[in-house]
């Protein structure tokens, strides 16, 4: 391959221009040009007014941490992301999301066990400040429980929170709030979240979907519930004092935060919450709402109290559009998190609490490429979001959405519904059509669909699962001593436990203590760890699903 060759597929330009390549000295001068022009880029993004705190709190001891996990998120979700989003809404090239402006650093994230980890044992890293092995829900390697930052936060006064868009009951918020061998174990991960174990209840709010594990099949909430206990915990909560919602005008009632009483329960989907491409706002808040409901509330209970509160804030399905490689459920789950995380920044910019916000990635899911090799042609430098933009649900909804056709003429229907009007795609074969129309495994029937989007858009992929790639480390706060310490702290490569040790220090936990009082949890719950099937559990997991509840 030529370089003239190359540069044509890079710039479009005919190989006959080649005689007005630049020359050598002019070369030089660019690159000079460009090296000072990036360094004063640098000197502006630690300076940037955007990240740069510009209040002074009122109080020197009261703060609230506000910690927001992307769960899958991968340096290359941003980058489809950030493009997709300057394509639908017409942006120009260096338009960037709100989330980029505060960048400080990256974290490595390999488990005890494993160079690559799952989610329980990253959030384990963060909320034990430790390393454990993959499918751990707060204990350590030994399966011994590890006191949690949110223990540590509720023993020293914090108000605490936990706001996802899985089950409330899944690994990341799991992690913080329960002891488990193995994150299988959600039933028991519900009970302690109630405060069925030695600290009693640690925390204040819980917004999410996973009511399954909640309630037994035989309750008054339905034939959905999934506990093998039968027993009934969201009427066990109600009568031990939390207000339960369960439904978007549940959840309207709140006002936003300004109608809570805690400690409150909002379970509002049987499992987990719709992709943000296949939500219906009439059904379900957003995340951008469930985080302002969870920040005003908290808010206002530790108003008279000298203690803030600490909040988790996981954008879960990011990981689930990752292991089902589906690029267009994705990026509006990136968008949607970058609406939650401005949300937050501006909850503490007018704040007159010491706040600080961090966010970060348990790992990345799918090994996401920006850029997919699909013909014999060589190079293409490219990809097409508008594919992405076409697509009008997931593959996820749409592989249900097939299997439950019961018409006479399902060719037709696939061909005019699904690939047309949903995906708008009219290049398929007739060998596509037919594998859509006669494939009766939903996971196979949702890989194949994907991948139709994918090579169209020329995104790739290189697992279902997940990958050791060093994730990103963003940061805020409203004072500036505070901020200076985040970097102090935090700029640059770090362990991924190094998150959790920075927390643990700056709320003044003493995470050896908390673990001290949790010693005689019962987290085996009849569970073998070393017996657990990993490959078996991956299916229900990281939801390539027949039977995938969408309420």
């Amino acid at each position: 391959m030529t370089e003239v060759n190359e540069n044509t597929a890079l710039l479009g330009t005919s190989p006959t221009k080649s005689r007005f390549r630049l020359k050598a000295k002019t070369r030089k001068i660019m690159i000079a040009t460009f090296v000072l022009f990036a360094l004063a880029a640098l000197l502006f993004q630690i300076s940037d007014s955007s990240t740069v705190p510009h209040t002074k709190p009122k109080s020197d001891n009261k703060k609230n941490v506000i910690f927001f996990v992307t769960d899958g998120m991968g340096p290359a979700s941003l980058s489809l992301a950030r493009s997709f989003r300057q394509y639908k809404y017409d942006l120009p090239m260096n338009d960037t999301l709100f989330l980029d402006h505060y960048l400080i650093g990256s974290s490595r994230t390999r488990s005890s066990d494993s160079l690559v980890t799952d989610s329980a044992a990253g959030a384990t890293a963060f909320s034990c400040a430790l390393k454990s092995y993959n499918g751990a829900i707060g204990v350590d390697p030994f399966n011994a429980p590890c006191g949690t930052i949110l223990e540590g936060a509720k023993l020293n006064g914090y108000m605490t929170g936990l706001v996802v868009t899985t089950r409330i009951t899944d690994a990341t918020p799991a992690s913080f709030s329960a002891h488990a061998d193995f994150r299988i174990q959600e039933d028991l991960i519900a009970l302690h979240q109630l405060g069925n174990y030695p600290l009693g209840r640690m925390v204040d709010l819980m917004i999410g979907g996973g009511r399954t594990h909640y309630y037994s099949g035989k309750s008054r909430y339905g034939p959905s519930g999934t506990r093998k206990d039968n027993r009934n915990l969201i009427d066990e909560a109600i009568n031990n004092g939390w207000q339960y919602v369960g439904s978007r005008s549940e959840f309207d009632s709140l006002k936003l935060g300004h109608n809570v009483s805690l400690p409150l329960l909002g379970l509002l989907a049987d499992y987990d919450i719709p992709f943000d491409l296949d939500r219906s706002h009439s059904k379900y808040p957003s995340l951008e709402e469930q985080t302002i409901t969870a920040l005003n509330a908290l808010s206002a209970a530790t108003k008279n109290s000298d203690k803030g509160f600490f909040l988790l804030v996981e954008g879960s399905r990011i990981d689930h559009a990752g292991h089902q490689n589906d690029p267009a459920a994705q990026v509006r789950e990136v968008l949607a998190f970058d609406r939650a995380f401005k949300a937050a920044v501006e909850f503490a910019e007018n704040s007159d609490v010491e706040t600080i916000l961090i966010s970060t990635s348990d790992h990345e899911t799918g090994g996401l490429v920006t850029a997919r090799q699909v013909t014999d042609d060589y190079p293409e430098y490219l990809w097409y979001p508008q594919v992405l933009d076409n697509a009008q649900h997931s593959g996820e909804y749409l592989q249900m959405k097939i299997l439950n056709y019961d018409g006479n003429n399902k060719k037709e229907f696939v061909a005019k519904e699904v690939l047309k009007n949903d995906l708008n795609i009219t290049d398929y074969t007739e060998n596509d059509l037919h594998e859509l129309v006669t494939l009766a495994d939903g996971s196979k029937l949702q890989e194949k669909l994907n991948d139709m989007v994918s090579v169209r858009a020329q995104v790739g992929w290189t697992t279902h699962g997940h990958s050791a790639v060093d994730v990103n480390i963003y940061a805020f706060a409203n004072k500036q001593e505070t901020w200076l310490d985040i970097l102090k702290n935090l700029q640059g490569n770090h362990e991924n436990t190094e998150i959790g040790s920075f927390m643990a220090r700056y709320m003044g936990i003493d995470l050896v203590k908390v673990t001290g009082l949790i010693n005689e949890t019962d987290h085996s719950a009849g569970i073998n760890v070393k017996e657990i099937n990993r490959v078996d559990l991956y299916d229900k997991y990281h939801h390539k699903l027949l039977n995938l509840r969408n309420d």
